[in-house]
């Protein structure tokens, strides 16, 4: 008699994200829904935060296989002590700005001076900030920053603060337009702030499956093409994971992510980890300066 032979079961990951479900995950969601990751003989478990700052602190304590972090973050976690290695890119540039009214007094960087900037998240805000400012001669203790949580757009729209630090080019810029006011946005990379991957996976070196890891990545580059290729069915597939992604924020959003997601995932930049170790070293955010060895790697390469 023939028997069937039963599928082989699948090898499960869980996959922290930063924050809820939106474009900035995009080769990921596109990934599951178009089997991308069952292809790759993987089950992802896609996990939206409680807490924004937990997902790469529960990959370091063992409770996930990977997290979806960022690079800033990474260079701080790693220079406390925490067990974390960037294994891939998501979104390959920055996407934090400093937002201001287009139309406002607020021209200009230097005119900053004497003003109050809002900002949702201390530490490398404070120093992005610093950078961006000293290279207009106006020094961080000339302004007066202010915490509005993760209010940022409207704190700029009401007149609260005269700008804001840690908006994103892609959300907050079209947030406003979306309710009739134009913002400006002064780009980080273009204001003193080495380039860096707003968006990497994050894993823990001493517990990682880097097979699994590897398979991971192949099925976010292979969405990704798929992505790039097909921006108008890619944009179809992505609301499809959940009702709520279908609305104008997301959609003009899409647009705006697209080109800065990794076209190749697995590959690593040695010069952007060195160049923003020696940054928030310069900036006493860290102590001494870590080997990219000990920050990131490429599996490929291995």
């Amino acid at each position: 008699m023939l028997m069937a032979t039963p599928a082989l079961a699948q090898d499960k990951m869980t996959l922290l994200l930063d924050w809820f479900v939106n474009p900035d995950h995009g080769p990921i969601i596109v990934a599951q829904q178009k089997g991308y990751f069952a292809d790759q003989n993987l089950e992802v478990e896609i996990v939206p935060p409680a807490d924004p700052s937990a997902p790469p602190k529960l990959v370091a304590a063992g409770q996930g296989d990977i997290a979806v972090s960022y690079q800033p973050n990474q260079h701080l976690q790693v220079a406390e002590g925490l067990p974390l290695m960037r294994v891939g890119t998501l979104v390959a540039t920055p996407l934090s700005c400093l937002l201001t009214l287009k139309d406002g007094p607020i021209q200009e960087i230097s005119q900053l001076k004497g003003g109050k900037i809002g900002f949702s998240v201390a530490g490398v805000e404070e120093a992005v900030l610093s950078a961006m400012l000293g290279k207009h001669g106006v020094a961080l203790d000339e302004i007066e920053m202010i915490n509005v949580n993760f209010s940022l757009s409207p704190s700029v729209m009401s007149g609260q603060v005269d700008a804001v630090i840690g908006a994103y080019r892609n959300f907050e810029l079209n947030q406003m337009e979306i309710e009739g006011v134009e913002g400006r946005c002064f780009y980080v990379e273009e204001e003193g702030v080495p380039t860096y991957d707003e968006l990497i996976y994050v894993a823990n070196p001493e517990l990682m499956d880097k097979d699994k890891v590897r398979r991971f990545l192949r099925a976010t580059e292979l969405a990704t093409q798929y992505i790039v290729n097909n921006p108008d069915e890619s944009w179809e597939v992505f609301k499809s994971y959940a009702e709520e992604l279908d609305d104008e924020l997301n959609a003009k959003a899409w647009v705006d992510t697209l080109p800065r997601f990794a076209l190749r995932p697995e590959a690593l930049d040695e010069g952007r980890y060195i160049r923003f170790e020696e940054f928030l070293t310069k900036s006493g955010l860290v102590e001494g300066t870590r080997p990219v060895s000990k920050i990131a790697v490429d599996l490929g390469a291995q």
